[in-house]
């Protein structure tokens, strides 16, 4: 089940994989930001070329790209597919009555660039970070704890979901869910089983909380945070480079968009 696969991180030894998190995380982020403000066409390439090397440098596969680009990749081309033949004056081509325009087909060029770059780049932040050490970086950065704690929980909780969902699915699977042809019986099963998902994960939450509040949770605490660096002390020469070119590139993007 997809619930089961939502772990993303690939481990390697690539300098993308070594980068201290919280200066990847800023970094990527401000890019990110960098490219979504792109509105002229011909920066398309540079901002192609900067992710593709960026993809490079992280040494994850291509197939690991592929895979998460399909579902994402058919949303937006069927969102922007008929931009050319619907949107702008300036007729390219026209046969018979279907015409191409260049205004909708440099919208279509733009957005699927900014869309699949950014989907790209973020497709590196998680393939290179482990999501726990994504989550106490941004802890570190200034997110509140209880956001913290949910993120935490709540990335937990898909895969407990997802594991409940396969056991009983299995079992009314074994019990002739999907060998009758009664639609009304079949959608009769299928609200049974999501129902009592629904139950069960309410009363796990209850007890998972009534745990964690014997243990101390939400009382107070120590305003310090752990000091045990896990994330890297980020003095590495690779590590202060890597920023500051990608940060350098954002704010390129940024000028390149205001002054032209």
């Amino acid at each position: 089940m997809g619930l089961m696969a939502l772990e993303t991180y690939v481990p390697g030894r690539s300098p993308i994989h070594g980068w201290e998190p919280r200066q990847k995380l800023f970094s990527l982020m401000a890019l990110m930001f960098a490219l979504a403000m792109v509105k002229q066409a011909w920066l398309i390439i540079p901002m192609v070329a900067v992710t593709a090397l960026l993809y490079w440098l992280s040494d994850l596969p291509l197939s690991f790209l592929l895979q998460r680009w399909s579902y994402p990749g058919l949303f937006i081309l069927a969102a922007v597919i008929l931009l050319p033949f619907v949107s702008g004056e300036t007729v390219l081509g026209q046969w018979g009555w279907l015409s191409i325009r260049q205004e909708g087909l440099i919208a279509m060029v733009l957005i699927a660039g900014r869309f699949f770059c950014i989907l790209s780049l973020g497709f590196i932040l998680f393939g290179t970070t482990p999501f726990l050490t994504m989550v106490t970086s941004l802890r570190r950065l200034g997110l509140p704890p209880l956001m913290a704690d949910m993120a935490l929980l709540a990335y937990r909780y898909l895969y407990d979901i997802g594991h409940a969902f396969s056991t009983m699915h299995q079992a009314m699977q074994l019990r002739g869910l999907g060998q009758r042809r009664e639609k009304r019986r079949s959608m009769q099963q299928w609200a049974f089983l999501l129902g009592n998902l629904l139950l069960r994960s309410y009363e796990q939450s209850q007890r998972v909380y009534q745990a964690m509040a014997l243990r101390g949770y939400g009382q107070a605490i120590s305003p310090k945070v752990n000091q045990v660096n896990t994330l890297g002390q980020g003095k590495s020469p690779t590590d202060l480079g890597l920023t500051v070119a990608v940060l350098a590139i954002a704010i390129g993007f940024v000028v390149a968009e205001v002054s032209w």
